[in-house]
C-alpha cells in the first residue's frame, strides 16, 4: 500500500475533533479538511482538567492565551491531590508537575527514603515539599511566575496543565482557530457508509450528499462509528485491569473563590471509585467515577450527592437543592482499539481508546495521537509500514498510561467495601512503563497488594507521577544502591554527607516556602492576569 492523502474528513465535534481539525489545518492548510458534526449526538462535555501536555498543543497552535483563558473559564492547574487513596482517614498528597530538584542530594530521591527510614516520623508529604518546589505554591494555594527563579525546575509554561469549560474550549476551536483557516463545517447526521477493499469509500448524510475522502478520522466518542461499527476493529477491553465504567457528572459554584478556586484537581476514594473536583475560574466541575458491578447508578447517584453534601462543595445547605443540580450520567468504554489506523480510517480520542478519567488522561491520549499522526501525515505517502508503526505507538502510550493509572488501585490498602475489597484481592502484573516514550526503571512486576512486595520497583528516571503517587501512598521500598540503610547511616562518611544533604535541603524548603506565602493567590492571580471580570 502506498497512498497520497489530500482530502481529510472528520466525523465527530467536540474537543477531539475540533482539536484534530485544528491540528490539521495548522500543518496542512493546502489539504481539504471537513468535519461532519451530527446535530443528534450530545456532547461528553467532561474532560475539563488536563495533563501539562496540553501547553505543548496550545503552543503548537500559537494560541492567544488571554483569549483563550477567558473564552474557556480557564484555570490553571499545578498537579493532582489524592485523598483517601491509601486508607480511607481523610489523609491526602499531591502529585506535583515539573522536574524533581536534585541539586541538593547524594542519591537522588533514595536520600529522602534514608531519612524517612532513619526518622519514621517525617511525614510522606515531606517527599514532594523537598524535591518539589511548585508542592509549596499548592500548600499555599497560590500562584508565581517564577522570573528570578526563586523555584528552581519550575516553568510555569511547560510544567503547569489547565482546568477548562471542555465544551467551550471546543467552540474556541471551531469558532476561532479551524473554521476561519479553512475547515469545511458540514452540520448533518450520517446516514449510511458505503465500504470497499480500501476501508470507506464515501458517507452519504441526512440530505443525501456523498462525502468521499482519502482519510477518514472517526471522533464519534464511544460509539466509535467507523472504526468499530463499520470496520469492526478489534477492541481489547480492560476492564479486568481498570476497575471503573461509568460516572455521575455535575457543576457547582464556588461558596469562597478564593479559598477554592485551587492549582489542583482533587480525586477523593469513596466506596465505590472516586470523585473529581476540577476548579475553573467560573465554576467547579465535579463527577463520581465508579464500577456499577459494586454499585447501580440510583445508589452511587445517592452517594455522590451525600459527598457533596457532607463536604459543603456547594452553596447550597440542603439536600432539596443539591437534588435540583444537573447531574449527568456516562457510561464509560474502557479499553483500545487493536489498532486505531485500520485502511483508510484513523481514530482519535473515545473513539479510539479511553482508559478512565483519574489522572486527566482524556485529552492527553488526543492531542498525543494527533502529534503521531501528524508526523506520518507529513510524509510524501504513506505506506502500510507507516501505518503500522503509528498503530504500535499509539498502542504503547494508551497501554503506559493505563499501567500508571492500575498503580493507584495496587498500591491502595483500603478494603473497606466489595468494591475495594476485589480490589485488594487483585494481582496486577505491571511491564516496564513507558511515558511519552520515555523508558523508567521504576516498574513492578507482578505487585503483590497483601504482601507489599513486587520483583522490582526503582525509583529513578521515571516522569515524577508514579514515584509520587508511590511514595504518597507509602510504598517506601528502597532500591538495589541504598537498601543496607543500617550499614549506610552508621557509616561516618555516608552518615556526615546525608546530613549535609539533608541541612541544605531543609534551608530550600524553607526559602520556596517563604516564595510561596508571598505570593498571589490563584485566584488573585488569575483575575489580573487573564479574566479582570471581563
Amino acid at each position: 500500500m502506498s497512498k497520497v492523502i489530500n482530502e481529510i474528513v472528520i466525523v465527530g465535534g467536540g474537543s477531539a475533533g475540533w482539536m484534530t481539525a485544528s491540528i490539521l489545518i495548522k500543518d496542512f492548510p493546502n489539504k481539504k479538511i471537513t468535519l461532519i458534526e451530527s446535530p443528534d449526538i450530545p456532547k461528553v462535555g467532561v474532560g475539563e482538567s488536563t495533563y501539562d501536555g496540553i501547553n505543548h498543543f496550545v503552543k503548537y497552535l500559537d494560541i492567544d492565551r488571554d483569549d483563550f483563558f477567558t473564552f474557556t473559564n480557564a484555570s490553571i492547574k499545578l498537579g493532582i491531590e489524592f485523598e483517601n487513596f491509601y486508607e480511607n482517614n481523610d489523609t491526602s498528597f499531591v502529585y506535583p508537575f515539573g522536574w524533581a530538584y536534585l541539586n541538593n542530594s547524594f542519591w537522588g530521591m533514595q536520600d529522602w527514603l534514608i531519612r524517612k527510614h532513619k526518622d519514621s516520623s517525617i511525614p510522606v508529604t515531606d517527599f514532594v515539599k523537598t524535591y518539589f518546589p511548585v508542592s509549596h505554591l499548592i500548600e499555599y494555594n497560590t500562584f508565581n511566575e517564577n522570573k528570578n527563579n526563586e523555584l528552581p525546575n519550575f516553568i510555569p509554561e511547560i510544567h503547569t496543565a489547565l482546568h477548562f469549560d471542555a465544551q467551550k474550549f471546543a467552540l474556541w476551536l471551531q469558532e476561532k482557530y479551524a473554521k476561519v483557516r479553512g475547515v469545511n463545517h458540514i452540520i448533518s447526521t450520517v446516514k449510511n457508509i458505503k465500504q470497499n477493499k480500501d476501508g470507506i469509500e464515501s458517507l452519504t448524510l441526512a440530505d443525501n450528499t456523498k462525502i468521499s475522502a482519502d482519510l477518514f478520522i472517526d471522533c464519534t466518542v464511544f460509539g466509535a462509528l467507523l472504526i468499530d461499527k463499520t470496520l469492526k476493529e478489534e477492541f481489547i477491553d480492560y476492564t479486568d485491569r481498570l476497575p471503573n465504567n461509568s460516572a455521575w457528572a455535575t457543576t457547582i459554584s464556588y461558596v469562597d473563590i478564593e479559598k477554592e478556586l485551587t492549582g489542583v484537581t482533587k480525586c477523593t476514594f469513596l466506596n465505590n471509585g472516586w470523585v473529581w473536583n476540577i476548579p475553573l475560574y467560573s465554576r467547579i466541575g465535579t463527577g463520581y467515577v465508579y464500577s456499577d458491578k459494586f454499585i447501580n447508578d440510583d445508589d452511587a447517584l445517592k452517594e455522590f450527592k451525600n459527598y457533596l453534601l457532607d463536604k459543603n462543595l456547594t452553596n447550597v445547605n440542603f439536600k432539596e437543592e443539591i437534588d435540583n443540580l444537573n447531574f449527568k450520567n456516562i457510561k464509560m468504554r474502557v479499553g483500545i482499539h487493536k489498532n486505531t489506523w485500520v485502511k483508510n480510517v484513523a481514530a482519535i480520542g473515545l473513539a479510539a481508546g479511553f482508559i478512565e478519567p483519574l489522572e486527566s488522561n482524556g485529552l492527553f491520549t488526543v492531542h498525543e495521537f494527533l502529534f503521531n499522526l501528524v508526523s506520518i501525515l507529513k510524509e510524501e505517502k504513506i505506506t502500510s509500514w507507516h501505518i503500522h508503526t503509528y498503530n504500535e505507538k499509539n498502542y504503547r502510550i494508551y497501554d503506559s498510561f493505563a499501567q500508571f493509572i492500575q498503580s493507584h488501585y495496587a498500591l491502595s490498602a483500603r478494603d473497606d467495601s466489595k468494591y475495594w475489597k476485589a480490589n485488594s484481592e487483585k494481582k496486577y502484573s505491571f511491564d516496564k512503563i513507558n511515558i511519552n516514550n520515555k523508558e523508567s526503571s521504576f516498574l513492578f512486576k507482578l505487585y503483590d497488594r497483601k504482601t507489599r512486595t513486587s520483583e522490582t520497583f526503582g525509583h529513578g528516571g521515571f516522569d515524577t507521577g508514579l514515584t509520587c503517587v508511590a511514595i504518597g501512598m507509602n510504598y517506601l521500598i528502597l532500591d538495589s544502591v541504598s537498601t543496607q540503610v543500617g550499614e549506610i547511616v552508621s557509616n561516618q562518611n555516608y552518615s556526615t554527607l546525608l546530613q549535609n544533604y539533608w541541612e541544605l535541603s531543609d534551608k530550600e524548603k524553607i526559602k520556596w516556602n517563604e516564595v510561596a506565602k508571598q505570593s498571589e493567590t490563584m485566584y488573585a492571580y488569575l483575575r489580573r492576569k487573564y479574566h479582570n471580570d471581563k
